[in-house]
This record gives C-alpha cells, structure tokens and sequence, in this order.
C-alpha cells in the first residue's frame, strides 16, 4: 500500500506541474507528459480501491474470499492508462505535427521535467525495492518476479513508474531538439512516442492481469511445496492430482486427490482428509484447501524430485 500512495501522492503534483508547463509553452510533448501524469494518478486510485477491495474477508457469498477484485481494478486502471494516456498523447502528437513554430519559454518546462525525473525517481526505487525483496524471496529474478507475481498493484506501479522516467527523457529530448532545429515536429514525435509506451505498458498490464481474472494457475514452486509437504504426511500414501489457482494477490485456491496409507473405514478417511485441508489452510497463501480420496488406478502425479507413490519408495 505504501508504494501506491508514494505513486499516487508524486503523480497528482506532477499532473498538475506539467499542465501548467503545457499551458506556458504549448509543447506537444509536455501535453503528453501531463496527461501521462493525470493518467497515472487516476490509476493509483483504482490500485488503491483494489488493494482495499481484494483484502474484504470471505464471507457466504465468497467463500474464497473478495482477491479477484484486484484484477478487475487494476485492469481498469490500466485501460484507463491506454485510452487517456495514450490515446491524449498519440492524438496530441499527430495533430501537432504540421505546427507553425511558436515563441515559448522551455525552462519551465526542463525545470518540471527535471523535477519530475526526481519524484517519478523516488517512487519508481520504492516499487523497485519491494520487486527486489520478493525475488530474493521467491528465488527468480526480478524480471521473473514481475511477469509472474499475483500482486497486480505492484506490477502496475512498477511498469508505470519505468515508462514515466523513459517518457521524461523522450520528452526533454524532443523540446531540445525543437530548440536546437527549429522544428517543431520533433516536439511532435516526442508525444507520439510517449504515446505508444504507454500503449504498450497498458496492454502488457491488461493481458497480465487477465490471465490472472480467469484462473492463473500458481508458479511451480508454489506446486513443488505443496505436493512435497503433502508427500512427507505419514498417512498420505500418494498424491494423484493437485491443482493451485491464484484468486486473489498471494492467495490460492487448492484442489487435489490423495491415497491414503491403509484401508480406513470411509468415516475415518474423511476426519484424515479434514484435518490436512485445515493443516493447508494454516499457511497464509492458501485460502481454500479441497481434499479428496484418489479414484482407484489413478497414477500419482511427479513434482519435488519424487515420483511414484510410498509402496514403490519402500519396495
């Protein structure tokens, strides 16, 4: 939550510097870098609602509990980052390069940009030490981590944050090559450009996100902990099927069959099956274990360095 709020407190002061710098000079490239910025605040918003959404406790009506939401939000966000964002910018751009060259003052416009660069800095290395933590924690690399991670919040904030600092140097370089050509198409092709990074931003995050909303299955080493925790249960004989979705950030939903060691009564069996769902349950990321006894010649599933079930280990 506190990367968000640092987002969102630095993009609300920048939106409102840079409109005033596009007002001063008229430069397409700083309309664009404003509605960036408005762009972006407004997304910190709906992260915001999204984090607070997805944390509501499961109740009757959800009981896997309120997660998913995150995804909707931040998809809203980040199709509000392609239509306002982009779309101002490319459109902007377009329009502006058959332009007559205007007199305009660039220092305000390179003193708001530099001042940007500080604060989209300050935000962007707060989102970059969290990407940081969670890879070490994970055990893959920080690229790795931020394809895969269930956190849509802090993928939003990350990619957004990246693009605004490649979006002020795009920016500063089109109003110092007007200045230094006269032309003032350079200015142009600087929000077209700024234009189509954040296109590319919004429909990366859009996709992400997506795939999460209609059942993203859990990263492997999620599987390979779960199925090797259940396989060193003294009464599971083998694991047949096990399947983990992500339903919300950090949060899974389990399913799978298990072979119990013996030949218990049906009562018995079920009381051994309780009590390894609430046993699951116990961990923090998974929200809803299910549990059931294995059909009959089902093989196990492979995983952990482990295959076969406990007869064929001991024999």
């Amino acid at each position: 939550m506190l990367t968000v709020l640092v987002a969102l407190a630095a993009n609300t002061i920048l939106a409102i510097l840079k409109s005033l710098a596009a007002a001063l000079t008229g430069s397409a490239s700083m309309v664009a870098e404003a509605a960036h910025s408005w762009a972006d605040a407004g997304n910190e918003v709906f992260l915001v609602v999204a984090e607070r959404r997805s944390e509501k406790a499961p109740d009757r009506t959800h009981p896997l509990g309120y997660g998913r939401e995150a995804y909707v939000w931040s998809m809203i966000a980040a199709f509000g980052l392609f239509a306002v964002g982009a779309a101002v910018s490319v459109i902007h751009g377009i329009q502006s390069l058959g332009a007559e060259e205007q007199e305009a003052d660039y220092l305000w416009a390179y003193l708001v940009l530099g001042a940007a660069f500080v604060l989209e800095g300050i935000s962007f290395t707060q989102a970059r030490r969290e990407v940081r933590r969670g890879a070490l924690t994970a055990k893959v690399s920080r690229a790795t981590f931020l394809d895969q991670t269930s956190n849509p919040t802090l993928r939003g904030v990350f990619f957004e944050d990246a693009a605004a600092l490649v979006g002020i140097v795009i920016a500063v370089s089109g109003l110092a090559l007007h200045q230094a050509t006269g032309q003032p198409v350079w200015d142009a092709i600087g929000s077209i450009l700024v234009g189509l990074l954040l296109g590319w931003v919004a429909i990366y995050l859009l996709r992400r996100n997506m795939a999460f909303l209609v059942g993203q299955i859990a990263d492997p080493r999620a599987y390979e902990t779960v199925i090797g925790w259940l396989r060193e249960r003294p009464e599971v004989q083998s694991v047949n099927s096990l399947h983990l979705e992500y339903v919300g950030p950090e949060k899974i939903f389990l399913v799978g069959s298990v072979d119990l060691v013996g030949d218990d009564p049906e009562s018995q069996a079920a009381e051994e099956l309780q009590r390894l769902e609430d046993h699951l349950e116990e961990r923090p990321e998974i929200a809803r274990a299910v549990l059931s006894l294995a059909a009959p010649g089902r093989p196990p599933v492979e995983g952990a360095g482990f295959s076969g079930d406990r007869r064929e280990q001991t024999e």
